[in-house]
């Protein structure tokens, strides 16, 4: 496999950004609140058919798939890293760990970034915000964010936990469609932003230092729930999906002709709130990481 030239730079990049994320102090509600507030082993089936996508609505038929209840944790990540470093289908190198990509058709536009068939950049693991480290020889999960969502991995990451999960990541009509349904609806939940229903930029959720640094919730924390003084508003979508706004702004999988960008859906911790409407979506290289980025999975129904 051709090593991807410039990754290097792009952790050095990376560790950039997570000096200017990185938490000053620990979370208040990282000792007290670390289980999952839905199951992230759970599917839901999301029917075939019509909806409205982006902010006007045009009309988009999606077949019928299933997609993660929950973002993929960090537990999960870790124990997909550890099969396949076994396995040799990844390796480690140079703090990171890398895996192979088949690679893009390359047109030639201009900006356009050419992806050969090599190994890339999945995880960071030797960066201050990365949740999964190895001490030793061993993957280990930072304490207490075992149920937090993945983050620091690349879209060619996330990519390859889909596929080895039996899945792929969604594109962004399947993605839409997961969090909005049929009703037009701007937000998972229905109208309006508020901080009990996500996480966000200023949301003063448990999780958010008294610095202003805002640290990712475990998945499903806006399940209804109150958490000491903190009360949740159930924002599941209307499929019972958690976390389809803020917390982590998540990949999709379409490789769109004469450009090298893949698309994040979601808003994130980072975010303000009107960024975490169904329809927003930002941009980023295949491998871009973050502490604010992450993903799930989709599947073909099971039977089918």
């Amino acid at each position: 496999m051709r090593r991807q030239a410039g990754w290097v730079a792009l952790l050095l990049a990376a560790a950039l950004l997570a000096a200017c994320d990185s938490e000053p102090s620990a979370p208040p509600g990282l000792a007290l609140y670390v289980d999952a507030g839905a199951d992230p082993e759970a599917w839901v089936r999301i029917p075939a058919g019509p909806f409205g996508m982006g902010r006007d609505e045009a009309g988009v038929d999606v077949a019928e798939y299933e997609i993660m209840v929950t973002p993929v944790t960090n537990a999960q990540y870790a124990r997909y890293l550890e099969e396949a470093l076994k396995a040799g289908t990844v390796r480690l190198e140079g703090g990171a760990v890398v895996g192979p990509y088949p690679g893009d058709t390359f047109r030639g536009a201009k900006h356009e970034k050419e992806y050969p068939a090599g190994d890339y950049l999945y995880i960071v693991l030797d960066d201050p915000a990365s949740r999964i480290r190895l001490e030793g020889d061993t993957l280990v999960v930072k304490a207490g964010y075992e149920n937090h969502p993945a983050t620091m991995v690349s879209w060619f990451g996330a990519r390859a936990y889909c596929e080895a999960a039996g899945g792929r990541l969604p594109t962004e009509a399947e993605w839409e469609k997961a969090a909005r349904g049929t009703d037009g609806r701007p937000y998972p939940w229905g109208d309006g932003i508020a901080p009990e229903r996500a996480n966000y930029d200023h949301s003063r959720d448990p999780f958010e230092t008294r610095e202003g640094y805002s640290d990712t919730t475990p998945v499903g924390f806006y399940n209804g729930r109150r958490y000491g003084e903190f009360q949740t508003e159930d924002s599941a979508s209307p499929y019972g999906l958690y976390d389809m706004a803020g917390n982590v702004a998540q990949w999709t999988a379409d490789v769109y002709p004469m450009t090298h960008y893949r698309f994040l859906r979601g808003g994130s911790k980072a975010s303000y709130g009107y960024d975490l409407r169904v329809w927003s979506r930002n941009s980023a290289e295949p491998e871009y990481v973050s502490p604010s980025v992450g993903f799930r999975c989709v599947r073909s129904p099971e039977g089918s």
